[in-house]
């Protein structure tokens, strides 16, 4: 079976504290590298020929807890860049520029200083292009925005449909005559969905 395989990075203390880290170089915390590590066992199953990552920190960490510690790097995998809302907590957000926020969520609203949500598919749908002509599984290991833009980009949800993936989840979309969603959000340690908006 071809398929792409999206593993959101694990748990950073920015993620702990409800901070936006947009291309931030994070590193994983210890709740991030356990989560990780107990989600190994269940990705090692897909068998992936390819190993594709962000070049940031807490991806390419993940990728060596998940046992592939010589990734293929590319920058265009990392998440979206949150300009003037980098490391600012959703929470206050949420209470000041509510609307904002959730347009921003549904993909209609760009913070000042950010990559809009079509740069960001922009750059998501070429690596995508490179990455469906190869033969098997490969194992995507990026962020949250990066699986969003993905699934809208192959199976043809809008942002506003597509919950923000967990730390250390599993989504899976297998390819074919038509990209089907196999897996979404799959998690082994943890809730599934964070608290509403």
């Amino acid at each position: 079976m071809r398929a792409l395989l999206f593993v959101r990075h694990g748990t950073t203390d920015w993620n702990i504290e409800g901070r936006l880290q947009g291309q931030e170089d994070i590193a994983l915390a210890a709740q991030g590298r356990r989560q990780v590590s107990a989600l190994a066992p269940l990705v090692a199953r897909f068998s992936p020929a390819f190993v594709v990552c962000s070049d940031l920190r807490r991806t390419y960490e993940t990728s060596w807890l998940l046992g592939y510690p010589a990734p293929e790097l590319d920058p265009r995998l990392r998440e979206a860049n949150l300009g003037e809302w980098t490391g600012l907590r959703g929470a206050d957000l949420r209470a000041t520029t509510r609307d904002q926020y959730h347009r921003w969520r549904a993909g209609c609203y760009t913070p000042p200083q950010a990559e809009s949500w079509d740069a960001l598919c922009g750059r998501v749908d070429a690596v995508l292009g490179e990455l469906q002509d190869r033969e098997g599984r490969t194992l995507i290991i990026t962020h949250g925005g990066v699986i969003r833009a993905a699934c809208s980009l192959l199976i043809g949800l809008v942002p506003e449909q597509i919950h923000p993936p967990a730390p250390a989840s599993l989504t899976v979309i297998s390819l074919g005559h038509r990209p089907r969603l196999a897996v979404f959000n799959l998690t082994v340690d943890g809730p599934l969905l964070e608290a509403p908006d």
